[in-house]
């Protein structure tokens, strides 16, 4: 199957999109069929009632055994039953639904504007990547697949689904949009895939997806496809799936005494000392390749110029920048050109590179799901990954909750102190000079050493000589901040009085003790009932104001209303912005509450 793989195909790159793949497989060996040598080697692709020409272009891109998630849905799938899976990112969900729909192709050219499959995905990086493993695992069909997403000329795309595609890979609101305009019809769908339900709730898409099925066929095949499995996620399902096989991959979870493959830890800090915290984590982790989370763009643009202060590779990632260089800041990273992606939850959603060996929360998550779609991000393909989390003193319950959720193990570590940094650095020093002597070609170097030995000490030379490629390694910046530790208060201070100690009079409602933040309760008029969670309010206010997560504080979610704890001197402006925008598609009313009742 061909597609368009350029972030922004020309209307000759969409119309090779549209060509039968069948003219770009690769050639067989002399004498040899691809199903034939399929035959010769049986897969366990195979055994799962895959086509043989599928299973040996599954051997010749070098996927030897099916994954958990593969291995239970193929197999429902091919014998036309809805699917309703929970699986992680990075579990190879995509070949679970992308290989039975090319299966089931017919060969018969596709009515224009009238796809036969549709798959819905929450954002334009991950149509792509459906698109394109669609078109790899299908180059022995002669089949067409088009990715359809905001950002580019809808009427390129017009112009591709005139001509007949097999399949649409498509963000909600650009098929709605081409559904409203004429230019796509649902009548002959056969198989509907709903691919990272639970992202496309979160970014608001529930009406795009309500109205998009309402057009489909009431006899299509569905698959729906969640990291989670909440409340709201069943309830999709049981409105659009028809007695649906249900299978759940549970984490990879590491046998007792192994390493596991994702390595967690968190540091506890003040946020003014964060990005100095960052700096030194990331220089004693030493990362490949890392993806830094922040809140805000603010916080996006403001790691990423320290941390290029500091000498890496650092790009920033977010819904500010227009989307030709959003693709090209992905490009970069991808290719290994970039040290840091740093970026917000939005803009890196559906992101899939499996070089990334840290991933790291400038901040907490507000909410589980998020942190366990961030960590991974790290840790694919086998390899082993780190998750680093920073929380600041008053975030300790947060992480907590998030521990007891996932029932995951965060260890608490202590921030590395300079010298910390120091050693580390000359142990990198001492690694380079290893595996320069393992490489030899030493010689012309011995008559520097020979005629200096004469005049001085040997190890002196010696030590110069490290002195030298140590400053050439490491050149000196800026001396390392102070990062003031946080420490526990005493149980003594804790117990006050009862203890003899001297108890401090209680800030009155709206105060704050000297140097501490002042805070307020505002209330929002939409609650659980309106699906409301922590983080649509958070992204609501950093989205709007720009302000620093650090602004918000404790955020309560009743059934009809939500109360969400803001700094003083910031509350009129969260208000307004909270009065301005929409959260899950409707208009809120706010009040501060006097916190003196």
């Amino acid at each position: 199957m061909h597609q368009a793989t350029r972030p922004d195909p020309s209307p000759a790159d969409l119309d090779a999109a549209a060509a039968p793949a069948a003219a770009c497989t690769s050639a067989p060996a002399e004498g040899q069929s691809a199903s034939d040598r399929a035959a010769l080697a049986p897969s366990p692709f195979a055994a799962l009632g895959l086509a043989p020409e599928l299973a040996a272009a599954l051997q010749e891109l070098g996927y030897e055994e099916p994954t958990p998630i593969q291995r239970a849905a193929i197999p429902p799938l091919l014998a036309g039953r809805d699917l309703l899976g929970r699986a992680a990112t990075g579990t190879g969900k995509t070949a679970a639904f992308a290989l039975p729909l090319i299966q089931a192709a017919d060969g018969t050219p596709p009515a224009p504007g009238r796809p036969r499959v549709l798959v819905l995905v929450p954002t334009r990086e991950l149509a792509m990547q459906v698109a394109a493993a669609i078109h790899r695992y299908g180059r022995a069909r002669a089949a067409t697949v088009l990715p359809v997403y905001g950002g580019q000329s809808i009427w390129q795309q017009v112009r591709v689904l005139d001509r007949g595609v097999e399949a649409v890979v498509a963000t909600p609101g650009r098929a709605a949009d081409h559904l409203e305009r004429g230019t796509l019809s649902l009548e002959d769908v056969r198989f509907v895939v709903l691919d990272e339900a639970d992202e496309m709730l979160d970014m608001g898409f529930a009406e795009d997806i309500e109205a998009i099925l309402a057009r489909a066929p009431a006899a299509r095949q569905t698959a729906l496809f969640s990291a989670t499995m909440a409340p709201r996620i069943r309830a999709l399902a049981e409105r659009h799936l028809r007695d649906p096989v249900r299978v759940e991959i549970e984490r990879e979870r590491a046998a007792p005494g192994e390493v596991p493959r994702v390595r967690q830890v968190a540091y506890v800090v003040q946020r003014a000392h964060k990005l100095a915290a960052l700096g030194r984590v990331l220089d004693m982790e030493t990362p490949n390749s890392a993806i830094v989370f922040c809140r805000t763009r603010l916080e996006v643009d403001d790691v990423t110029e320290a941390m290029n202060s500091r000498g890496y590779r650092a790009e920033a990632l977010h819904g500010g920048l227009p989307q030709e260089q959003r693709d090209r800041v992905l490009a970069r990273f991808r290719e290994n050109r970039t040290d840091l992606l740093v970026a917000t939850d939005v803009a890196a959603r559906g992101l899939d590179i499996e070089h990334v060996s840290h991933v790291v929360n400038l901040d907490v998550p507000t909410e589980p799901e998020s942190y366990v779609h961030r960590i991974g991000r790290t840790g694919r393909a086998g390899r082993e990954g780190v998750a680093i989390t920073f929380v600041e003193p008053r975030e300790r319950r947060l992480l907590a909750s998030i521990q007891d959720a996932t029932r995951l193990k965060i260890r608490l570590e202590t921030i590395p102190t300079a010298a910390d940094l120091s050693n580390r650095r000359l142990d990198q020093t001492r690694a380079s000079l290893a595996e320069a002597l393992s490489a030899g070609g030493l010689d012309r170097y011995r008559a520097v050493l020979e005629g200096l030995s004469a005049e001085a000490d040997v190890l002196d030379v010696a030590a110069a000589a490290v002195k030298l490629a140590h400053e050439a390694l490491h050149p000196e910046g800026a001396e390392e901040p102070d990062i003031a530790p946080v420490v526990e208060p005493p149980p003594r201070a804790r117990r006050g009085a009862r203890d003899g100690a001297r108890r401090e009079p209680a800030p009155r409602p709206h105060e704050a003790p000297r140097g501490e933040t002042a805070w307020t309760r505002l209330q929002v008029s939409a609650g659980r009932f309106q699906s409301i969670r922590p983080g649509d309010l958070v992204g609501a206010i950093a989205g709007e104001t720009g302000l620093p997560s650090g602004v918000i504080g404790a955020i309560q979610i009743a059934d009809r209303s939500s109360f969400v704890d803001v700094a003083v001197e910031h509350a009129g402006a969260i208000s307004d912005a909270l009065r301005r925008t929409k959260i899950r598609g409707r208009r809120v009313q706010v009040r501060e509450v006097d916190l003196r009742r």
